[in-house]
């Protein structure tokens, strides 16, 4: 254990050093604060934005509607982690209650409870944004600069330690099939391999917002108020005046009362693709197309668990390290749903919520939890004709909701994802194999299981549908009339607003986003910053490697 990195919590040393930091919930009165720009959100987009215009030169404001947590908050346990650093407690669901949506809602966003799986965005799906979205800028070799950059600020390289056995049984059963499979690279730097990463990095290796570009953009000088909730801009004609928000108590629910103003010479919305959307929607923005919240994409997610004589514990060890593509190119990009395969970490109330059953046969798959193995496809959608997404709406008093309809082309590709899972398990060594289905049995051979899952009924909360990616609803577009935004990132119709966030794509990406998010960000962060200041954006730099030393106790 000696070569274990010791890294110390950069946020604790940096409240010690005086960052400027406003809690919300700790406000008496009400505040009006100036800056250059205002960023909302601190997730991959504005964590990244933040520091590129701080390094700049511009003086920043960063709006996070969650707290500030660090190392010592993460004690690796699902009943603080959930309610703390999730929206509505990793409990958020599609208008119809038939998706789960796993979204952060903390200093740091997703990015701070993600599990490290860090991949360009797929030339495929950037052939065909500037093939039917007019992205012309948008190729392979113009954004691999921008995803060089960010890698190397972030730690992104290949994962050195083996697969845990969660991760291997993927590869080995995809092996025995001819089925091609790949190593994830991750953004962790000391990673001390504990598989707890969706409960907040206890070691600070995971290089997450929380432990890089946000300390940085503080270090240059950005405020970061938290506990407050973007409520609305202020629009005057074609400007925004003013952004209002409300400060939340201590749990980060109720408005306490107080109110803050925050003004700017330009604004970056960076919320999320439902809470981008949700703000500009309850700010009745200008949406002349009708194309606001449109288009919103999830990758609905279709899970397999598989009995395994020997221990599995899916909980220990990175959590996803095997995937495979293949199932993305057997078809065309706009035919029948492609699927990427992955092997996510399985934690005991994560598994017991995702899985189907009650009574006694849900308390006896979880008895047999350490021999559990899960595997995952996330369906690509966006592509298909009649694969639109979903829409963001504002429930009563402005709450956003994502409807999102599940119909047959999805079900196809869900129906063919899941027979696919189960044969990779079954050629694995799987005794047993359940998919997360109401009225899917337990299958005890692959002949059976073939069998059942293709005459099994496919419907909204029969078939268990997932999510952790949102992208879409402030969609760009080469052409004016056909987006929210351009290719630049500027709202049409407001002229000192841009989004940079996963709200932009025009679909989903076939791929964990958080890597798409950080190089597209990068880019139209520094356009922007070259535009306000005249001057050319400053470059992000990755911290030194922490010297190598003995293994300390998490806080």
């Amino acid at each position: 254990m000696s070569n274990i990195k010791i890294i110390p919590d950069p946020v604790a040393a940096g409240l010690a050093r005086g960052w400027k930091v406003i809690d919300g919930a700790r406000l008496d009165a009400d505040r009006t604060l100036d800056a250059d720009v205002i960023v909302i959100g601190s997730g991959a987009g504005g964590g990244v934005s933040a520091e590129i215009l701080a390094l700049s030169g511009l003086s920043v404001i960063i709006v996070e509607e969650g707290s500030l947590q660090s190392s010592r908050d993460f004690r690796m346990r699902e009943e603080e982690a959930y309610p703390t650093l999730y929206q509505e407690s990793a409990a958020r669901k599609t208008k119809d209650k038939a998706i789960t949506i796993l979204q952060g809602r903390t200093v740091g966003g997703s990015t701070t409870v993600n599990w490290t799986s860090s991949f360009r965005t797929p030339p495929d799906t950037l052939k065909f944004w500037q093939q039917r979205h007019g992205l012309d800028s948008y190729s392979e070799a113009a954004l691999k600069p921008w995803f060089e950059l960010m890698e190397a600020r972030l730690h992104v390289g290949d994962w050195q330690a083996p697969p845990n056995e969660n991760n291997d049984l993927l590869r080995r059963g995809a092996e025995k099939l001819g089925i091609p499979t790949g190593f994830i690279r991750r953004n962790v730097n000391g990673c001390w391999n504990l598989g707890y990463c969706g409960m907040g990095c206890p070691t600070n290796a995971k290089q997450s917002m929380l432990v890089s570009t946000i300390p940085s953009a503080l270090e240059h000088g950005a405020t970061l108020v938290t506990r407050a909730r973007a409520e609305r801009f202020l629009i005057h004609g074609e400007r925004i005046a003013g952004l209002e928000c409300s400060a939340l108590d201590a749990a980060g629910l109720q408005p306490t009362g107080r109110r803050l103003r925050l003004r700017a010479k330009h604004y970056v919305l960076a919320g999320g693709a439902i809470n981008s959307p949700a703000l500009l929607l309850r700010s009745k923005a200008p949406d002349p197309n009708r194309l606001l919240g449109k288009r919103t994409f999830l990758h609905p997610t279709l899970v397999s668990a598989a009995l395994f004589p020997q221990r599995v514990e899916g909980y220990a060890g990175a959590p996803q390290t095997v995937y495979s593509d293949h199932f993305l190119h057997t078809q065309a990009i706009d035919g029948p749903l492609g699927y990427k395969l992955e092997a996510p970490p399985l934690h005991p109330v994560l598994l017991a919520t995702t899985m189907t059953g009650f009574g006694a046969s849900h308390a006896g798959m979880m008895r047999q939890f350490p021999h559990l193995q899960g595997t995952l496809a996330l369906l690509r959608d966006g592509f298909h004709p009649e694969s639109q997404g979903g829409s963001v709406q504002l429930a009563a008093g402005g709450a956003p909701v994502l409807d999102y309809p599940l119909n047959e082309p999805l079900w196809d590709g869900a129906r063919r994802a899941l027979l696919t899972m189960a044969e990779i398990q079954f050629a694995a060594g799987a005794t047993a194999v359940q998919v997360a289905h109401e009225t899917a049995p337990r299958y005890a051979s692959w002949k059976e299981a073939q069998q059942g899952i293709a005459a099994l009924p496919y419907r909204p909360h029969l078939t268990k549908v997932a999510s952790a990616h949102v992208m879409g609803g402030c969609m760009m577009a080469g052409d004016p009339r056909a987006g929210v935004t351009g290719p630049d990132g500027r709202y049409h119709g407001l002229a000192n607003l841009s989004v940079h966030d996963g709200s932009l794509f025009p679909t989903s990406i076939g791929a964990n986003p958080q890597l798409s998010i950080y190089g597209i960000t990068a880019r139209l962060a520094s356009e922007l910053a070259q535009s306000l200041t005249g001057r050319p954006a400053a470059r992000p730099v990755a911290a030194p490697a922490p010297a190598a030393g003995a293994p300390v106790q998490a806080a």
